[in-house]
């Protein structure tokens, strides 16, 4: 999966907006306001930190090297995912579709009934 990939995807996501909060190296993709997927730019392979279920997260990590504890992030809830190959598309794709469920689902209700539901 490419950058442009990537940002497609994530930005198809009823909602979505790109912004660039951290500096030109970090596309920042949210929903309501807050933050469900960060892309590292300047990054080879490319990194995506995504939010999850503490437990799950941990579970991944423990299964994929290619996921680790997100960068600059709460450890917890945020997994970094390096886009190295070894993991498929559609885990990639499931991922930030978790990730945009968690923060949706965490957002007031008028922001999300003024979405489109995902």
């Amino acid at each position: 999966m490419d950058l442009e990939q990537l940002r497609t995807y994530c930005l198809s996501r009823p909602g979505a907006v790109e912004d660039f909060p951290f500096g030109p190296e970090t596309l920042v993709v949210k929903v309501g306001g807050k933050m469900f997927a960060l892309i590292s730019l300047d990054e080879t392979p490319l990194r995506i930190n995504l939010k999850g279920d503490p437990n799950d997260n941990e579970f991944l990590r423990q299964q994929f090297p290619a996921v680790i504890p997100g960068y600059h992030m709460n450890k917890r809830h945020w997994n970094t995912i390096i886009l190295d190959g070894s993991l498929s598309d559609d885990f990639i794709l499931d991922q930030i579709d978790n990730s945009y469920r968690i923060v949706f689902e965490s957002l007031p209700w008028k922001v999300r009934d003024s979405i489109k539901s995902p």
